[in-house]
Order: C-alpha cells, then sequence, then structure tokens
C-alpha cells in the first residue's frame, strides 16, 4: 500500500505545482469534449424531436438503429473516421486525421446517438393533445417543437450529461483519429494509458485525478441547471 500513498502523493504534487503539460492537456481534453458534447447536441435534439413527433415509413426501424448506435464502440467509430480522413480517405482533403478537429468528429459522431435517442425517448413522452393544441393557436411545426422542448428542458440536459460523459471518458476513438500526439492532440484518458504502460503511475494518477475533477464540475454544473425549477416536495 506504501507505493499508492507515495503514488497520490507525488500526483498531487504535480496538480498543485501547475505542472504546464498537465493542464494543456486537461484543456485540451475539456475543450474537444464539449464542443463535441454541443454540436451532438444541436444537431441530436431538433433530429430525435422532428422522429418522435413525425410520422414516416420505417420509422421504427430508425429509431431502433440510433438506439444501437448508443452502443457504438469507439474503437469502431474510431476506425471509420480514420479511413475517411486518411489521405486516400473521401475526407481526406479536409486533413484532420491526428488534429483535433479530427477528434471532435469522431466525438460528435459518438455522442450524435445518444442524445438523439434520449430526445426521440423523451419528446414520446409528450401528451401528443399538448403539441396539437400549440398547433391549433396557430404555430408552425418547428415552433411546437422548440415549444415542447422547453417543456423538456430537464430531459434535454440530462441527454447532454449522458452525451458529455460518455465523450470525456472516451479513449479509443481520440486514440485511434488523434494518435496521442505530445503537445498537438494528446488527452487525459490517452495520456493516463501512456503513462501507466511507461509505469509512470504519479502522473497517470495526476490525470485521473485531473479527469474525474473536470468530470465532476461540467456534471455539477449541468445538473445544477438540471434540479434549479424542479419543485422540492
Amino acid at each position: 500500500m506504501g507505493f499508492i500513498a507515495e503514488g497520490f502523493q507525488k500526483a498531487l504534487q504535480l496538480i498543485f505545482s501547475g505542472n504546464a503539460e498537465l493542464f494543456a492537456i486537461a484543456r485540451l481534453s475539456l475543450a474537444v469534449s464539449l464542443l463535441a458534447t454541443a454540436a451532438a447536441v444541436l444537431a441530436g435534439v431538433p433530429l430525435g424531436s422532428w422522429i418522435a413527433i413525425k410520422k414516416f415509413p420505417l420509422k421504427k426501424p430508425l429509431i431502433a438503429l440510433i438506439n444501437t448506435g448508443m452502443g457504438l464502440p469507439p474503437v469502431v467509430a474510431g476506425l471509420v473516421v480514420m479511413l475517411f480522413l486518411s489521405r486516400s480517405g473521401p475526407l481526406g482533403f479536409l486533413d484532420w486525421l491526428y488534429t483535433p478537429a479530427g477528434m471532435i468528429l469522431v466525438q460528435f459522431i459518438i455522442a450524435l446517438p445518444i442524445i438523439t435517442a434520449l430526445s426521440v425517448s423523451a419528446m414520446q413522452g409528450v401528451d401528443p393533445g399538448f403539441y396539437r393544441q400549440v398547433l391549433t393557436l396557430g404555430a408552425s411545426d418547428r415552433q411546437a417543437m422548440f415549444i415542447c422542448l422547453r417543456e423538456l428542458r430537464l430531459a434535454v440536459l440530462a441527454a447532454v450529461i449522458a452525451g458529455f460523459g460518455r465523450l470525456v471518458a472516451e479513449v479509443g476513438a481520440v486514440m485511434i483519429v488523434g494518435g496521442n500526439i505530445r503537445h498537438q492532440t494528446r488527452m487525459l484518458t490517452t495520456a493516463t494509458v501512456m503513462e501507466t504502460q511507461m509505469g509512470n503511475f504519479d502522473t497517470a494518477i495526476a490525470l485521473g485525478l485531473i479527469l474525474l475533477t473536470l468530470s465532476f464540475a461540467v456534471n455539477f454544473g449541468l445538473t445544477l441547471l438540471q434540479q434549479k425549477k424542479v419543485p422540492a416536495r
């Protein structure tokens, strides 16, 4: 147990000494995960709401496909994105492979089904009579959908929390697409794996503590927003 205590002690020393590389990795991780989550929310919430409201052929298979995407293996997503972004791939002209932009793209793909599926589920819980009533008052389909979403803001925030939680802890996809390049694409998760494999347990513990702290801080902020107007019972 002594080496564990020593590892935590050295890890805390690294953190409180303001190690520049550790905090640069933390900033990149936070930026990538937040931007990918925001993009997935902007795309997934309206898409999920539209799917829930509209009637069209193959609606149930589409929802099943989205629900299946919630369990998409990150390494598979990373492999597909890497192939598309490679020089010989159809998106090679973007030159996003081994860049933060590529990592945001793959994290967006991972989070999109989660946020879309939760949005579908939330919108399907709306009373159809309420939606029709909004339409009869002169609202367009889009306006009615956003009025319903305003009523479902707690469920939408739950989707955001779920999406961010999945992304901030992701390893495989960002390692494949980003390459874990020092000072360029090294994330808290990928750096933790690398330092552990190298036997630098103090640095790995420091990275892990920073990751847990950032994850808790963001989720705590989102939870405060989610619970802000929940009436006490």
